[in-house]
């Protein structure tokens, strides 16, 4: 099985138990489907890099998991047909991806080098 990381950005319209409720549906697809989910990370209400839609906010939902390659198709077609959904992007991760993901997850990059200053 690859392993493969997709952000998906939900209107703003919706309320937040909907938003919850919409990444919920997508979670269980997958795992539904025979994919297993590594990571989920919610980015909350962020503002656009140029308007989708004439909406200029969306929220932002990170789903990193394992799954066969035919799901992909299976699950991009689902989120076309939802119309909370204003854009998604899947990507599969190579190695050096999959390593720093895990890096980031452990909190390896949070890390504040001792300065000469902070010993004093």
């Amino acid at each position: 099985m690859q392993q493969y990381e997709t952000v998906i950005i939900l209107t703003p319209l919706l309320s937040e138990e909907v938003a919850k409720e919409t990444i919920t549906k997508f979670s269980t697809f997958l795992t539904e489907n025979g994919a297993e989910i590594i990571h989920e990370d919610n980015w909350g209400l962020r503002k656009l890099a140029y308007p989708i839609e004439k909406k200029s906010t969306g929220f932002f939902h990170l789903t990193e998991f394992k799954a066969p390659g035919d799901l992909i198709s299976k699950l991009e077609l689902q989120y076309k047909r939802d119309e909370r959904i204003m854009r998604f992007l899947t990507i599969a991760l190579d190695k050096h991806a999959i390593a720093y993901n895990e890096k980031k997850r452990s909190g390896a990059f949070n890390k504040k080098p001792k300065t000469e200053e902070a010993a004093k």
